[in-house]
């Protein structure tokens, strides 16, 4: 079976280095580990290090993920980062101290979840500033936190919005400072507090290190940079960031000499997909490695062999061919052999499909 190996200690380490950038900065982070698709053993190597002490929350977007770090730890401060649905109002209240909000009917249900138990869950409410996912429109602003400040059971602890997640709408300083604008105006109408403005994530920390944060934005929340080193903005390496934290090792299958180009009238029953091979002779021929997985478990655009001789031909729903050229190396003897194995990195997004399929192996090395 194919492994996904990851290395938790990188992850710690970025843990701190990003704390470290922060802090500066007089920012607090949450760490969002849903690219962990809820794995124990990892969950619990982050959580029981004394980087997570440095966090103002460990947050995911799926319910499993957060009842898992509640396992490991009760104590820890979690935050439910997606808008929750109204019916989990009373699972959210048990597992999550924080959730994201951007609907007063589900607020409603959060309180009556937090009534009848005798708690009190605090909420960000988020805005609408670009790019169109959740968040309340600007102009309901004000309607929306007044009924939310009356709720018995509710405590509005913050103002925060969503930028770069799907149409990549860049985060800029005009940006946070309209979001710092409105909790200026909301704490001056209503006399309460609102200790938190969530404004970043991993595609706004270079704006950090160039010193462009206004002053009142001091939350983010972040996945990427922690997990893979990079940050989304720039689609590169973040400051000093490990970002190996992750390969793919599949087997090979299968090595043999192969022509290039099917035999054989083409139809539509093929499942997966392949590359062109229009440029190629009917006797063209290459050496090809069936490996041990498929579009069931990862995009193959999501992870790059780190062996640049290696290029794609195709994938099916559990098997990946590879072509591995004349498959020779420097002393001309065989480089690849069946029972060997090529490893690849990955997005991502890569990384976060491998996680949650549960027919590739997790190997996690100290």
């Amino acid at each position: 079976m194919a492994e996904l190996v990851i290395k938790p200690s990188k992850i710690i380490s970025n843990i701190n280095k990003i704390s470290e950038i922060l802090e500066k900065a007089e920012i607090e982070w949450s760490l969002i580990t849903k690219i962990l698709s809820g794995n124990e053993a990892v969950l619990r190597a982050l959580i029981e290090s004394d980087a997570i002490k440095r966090l103002h929350s460990v947050g995911d977007s799926r319910l499993s993920g957060i009842k898992e770090i509640k396992k490991i730890n009760p104590d820890i401060r979690t935050i439910y980062i997606k808008p929750p649905a109204p019916n989990i109002a009373d699972q959210i209240v048990e597992y999550c101290d924080v959730s994201l909000n951007s609907s007063l009917h589900t607020i409603r249900e959060l309180n009556k979840a937090a009534k009848n138990v005798g708690k009190i869950h605090q909420v960000v409410i988020m805005l609408e500033l670009g790019e169109l996912r959740e968040g309340i429109l600007r102009e309901n602003v004000e309607g929306f936190y007044k009924e939310a400040f009356e709720l018995s059971n509710i405590e509005v602890i913050g103002i925060g919005t969503n930028l770069g997640c799907l149409y990549g709408i860049e985060p800029t300083y005009d940006k946070l400072v309209q979001l710092s604008l409105y909790k200026q105006v909301l704490e001056s109408k209503f006399g309460k507090k609102l200790s938190l403005v969530s404004g970043g994530s991993s595609i706004t920390l270079p704006l950090v290190t160039r010193k462009k944060i206004p002053p009142l934005v001091n939350h983010f929340r972040i996945g990427e940079a922690a997990f893979m080193g990079l940050t989304p903005l720039t689609g590169k390496k973040f400051a000093n960031l490990s970002t190996d934290v992750f390969s793919y090792e599949a087997n090979i299958l299968e090595m043999e000499e192969k022509n290039y180009v099917p035999d054989g009238k083409l139809s539509d029953a093929n499942v997966g997909h392949s590359s062109e091979f229009d440029q190629y002779e009917l006797s063209d021929k290459t050496y090809k490695a069936i490996l041990d997985f498929g579009i069931l478990d990862v995009d193959v655009e999501e992870i790059f062999p780190k062996d640049k001789n290696v290029k794609f031909i195709g994938t099916t729903s559990d098997l990946t061919v590879y072509d591995i050229g004349a498959n020779l190396n420097r002393s001309s003897r065989l480089k690849y052999r069946v029972g060997n194995k090529i490893t690849f990195s990955l997005s991502y997004m890569g990384a976060a499909r491998l996680m949650n399929s549960k027919f590739v192996d997790k190997k996690i090395i100290k």
